[in-house]
């Protein structure tokens, strides 16, 4: 599988760091986001490419072994709400998709173990 680099946007970028420094997150999934985070592009806001999961947008992806399909916005953790399909940057799959593009497979360890999820669309709210 190949690894792409993430685009990130200057503020997203600085909100994944300084998540990633006190975060309770598995080592593997700790080690990918820190070698993620040295190899991103760095984009300034407005640069973003639209296509970007960021804070604020709407994904809808798929697991590749199950076909199951979600949807949800990356908000931030005060605003979570499941049932609104909004799904806080700090959860495990907000943190997985961010900086992805459309098109791009991600591997990402949940609580069932090691998941490839497929990215089929990315709208900016």
């Amino acid at each position: 599988m190949e690894t792409k680099s993430l685009s990130l946007s200057k503020s997203d970028f600085k909100l994944l760091k300084e998540h990633l420094e006190k975060s309770n997150m598995s080592a593997y999934n700790k080690e990918k986001l820190q070698a993620e985070l040295k190899a991103a592009t760095i984009y300034s806001e407005d640069e973003l490419p639209a296509d970007v999961v960021c804070l604020k947008s709407e994904a809808r992806i798929a697991n590749v072994k199950t076909g199951k399909e979600f949807t949800f916005k990356l908000v931030m953790p005060e605003e979570a709400n499941i049932k609104l399909q909004k799904v806080s940057v700090f959860a495990p799959i907000g943190i997985a998709l961010f900086g992805y593009r459309t098109g791009d497979s991600i591997n990402w360890e949940m609580p069932d173990g090691i998941q490839e999820f497929k990215i089929l669309e990315v709208n900016r709210l």
